[in-house]
Order: structure tokens, then C-alpha cells, then sequence
């Protein structure tokens, strides 16, 4: 089976426009099945500011206690993956909502708790259960939540989870939508970019703002085993006539004769 995993942060699903969908809609007709993983910082940070809880980061990772926990499966539950799950729907896509922990989709452990809280590292997929959910052609929408053994949940980073669930389904591809065709070089968009390219130009500067944050999480991914991450816009069309529109990211250089 050929999956396509995408990672959608919670910043761009406001912006997701019908050429977005119209990609999808391709991607299906050449047999892909495709499976979403959500994050959803804006809408989190938006109830933590309402509950009066500051929001803390270590090394770029969401720093959880108890009620932030609560507060971030709320919201990813409830409000996240029930819009994007609407807009699939919008589209004639039979889409489904999944919590990471339902059915031990995501097993996890703690990272360091002294440290982070209630943040976790993915150990399992269960991919059985995703193989059952994509076999009745319905699209799993999953919330980057994970269980422990012990029953824990935890709050795990959007683009870890989404790496970890395309190693594991050893997808094509894995996708990270974001508001911008791609990673621009020299007034161009790069069609694909190493890892030691990536370090190259952010050093030098072609490389900057909030696009620094995108290749960052695309260059985890790769260093967690998927091979590549393609970064596309989720306002335009990212897939059509069996080409990508984007900026892939790779972790090694390719082999040549």
C-alpha cells in the first residue's frame, strides 16, 4: 500500500485553499492513501492565554503540566482535528478523527519528565490499527497525543509524530504544509535541499525568519529515518500531474555513478 503522510501545523488550516484539496483529490486517484497528522499551537496558546497559563518551550518543545496537557487535548481534539476534519469532509474526502492515544495509535515515553512534563517520544505506531481505518478508505486525521504503557497521555511535537508515523507505514512521501510554496533560494524556489545545504544557507542568511523553524522540523524528520520531507504550500496546488511543488529535504546526498 503506497501512503502519503502530512503534517499540518495548526498555523496554515485557516489557509488551506481549494488547490490544496484538488492535490489531495490526485494523490487518491493514483492510489495513494493518505493520513493527516495536526498540531495546533495557535489555538492552544489561544485557551492557555484565556486560562491565564503562560506557554513555556525547552529546546522548541511545548514544556506540559498537567493542565497544560489538558488544555492542549482539548483543544486538538475538539477543535483542531474537528476543523480539519470538517474541511476534508467539505471536499468529499472521508475523513476521520483520531486521538493519538485512541486504540494506542501513538504508544509513547516520557522524554524527561523533570524537564518537559508530560511530553513524549513515540515507541509504537500501530499501524494495524491505521491499515484498518485507511482499508474503509476513510483518511485518519490524527492529534499528536500519546500513550504510555502505564495508560499516560502525552503531548508529543506535531512534526515528530508525523516522522515517526511515515517511518512506520514507510510511506512514499511525507508532506509538511505550510503557508509558502517552498524554501526560496537566491529569489528561487529549490527544488531540493540537503541537510548540509539547509545549515549552508541559514548561516549565510538565504535562509531566514519563520522559514528557519519549517526546515528545522523537516531536517528532524529526516534524522528520525524518513528519507525525505517535501515542503509545500498548502494555498496552491502542491501535487498535479504527477509532480511535486515544493523544496524536498534530505538528510544524505544522493549516490552517483
Amino acid at each position: 500500500m503506497k501512503y502519503i503522510v502530512i503534517k499540518c501545523g495548526g498555523s496554515v488550516l485557516d489557509e488551506l485553499t481549494t488547490s490544496f484539496f484538488t492535490s489531495l483529490s490526485e494523490l487518491e486517484k493514483r492510489g495513494f492513501k493518505i493520513v493527516f497528522v495536526h498540531g495546533g499551537g495557535p489555538d492552544i496558546n489561544d485557551m492557555l492565554d484565556l486560562f491565564r497559563v503562560k506557554p513555556q518551550f525547552v529546546n522548541g518543545l511545548r514544556k506540559t503540566d498537567e493542565q497544560t496537557l489538558k488544555i492542549a487535548e482539548m483543544v486538538l481534539s475538539g477543535q483542531t482535528n474537528r476543523k480539519l476534519v470538517a474541511m476534508l469532509q467539505q471536499y468529499q474526502f472521508s475523513a476521520i478523527g483520531i486521538n493519538g492515544s485512541d486504540g494506542g495509535c501513538l504508544q509513547a515515553n516520557y522524554i524527561n519528565r523533570k524537564q518537559l512534563g508530560f511530553v513524549g517520544k513515540i515507541s509504537k505506531v500501530n499501524t494495524e490499527f491505521l491499515e484498518l481505518v485507511v482499508n474503509r478508505n476513510y483518511i485518519p486525521v490524527i492529534t499528536p497525543i500519546g500513550i504510555t504503557e502505564n495508560g499516560e497521555k502525552l503531548n508529543i511535537n506535531a512534526d515528530y509524530a508525523a516522522a515517526e508515523v511515515a517511518k512506520a507505514l514507510h510511506a512514499e512521501q511525507c508532506l509538511f504544509v505550510t503557508n509558502v510554496d517552498g524554501v526560496f533560494i537566491e529569489g528561487s524556489l529549490a527544488s531540493s535541499l540537503s541537510k548540509k545545504e539547509v545549515s549552508t544557507f541559514i548561516v549565510n542568511g538565504e535562509i531566514t525568519g519563520g522559514m528557519i523553524p519549517k526546515v528545522q522540523s523537516a531536517l528532524n524528520a529526516v534524522e528520525e529515518g524518513v528519507e525525505s520531507v517535501i515542503i509545500v504550500s498548502g494555498k496552491k496546488t502542491f501535487f498535479e500531474n504527477g509532480k511535486w511543488h515544493g523544496t524536498r529535504i534530505y538528510q544524505k546526498e544522493p549516490i552517483t555513478n
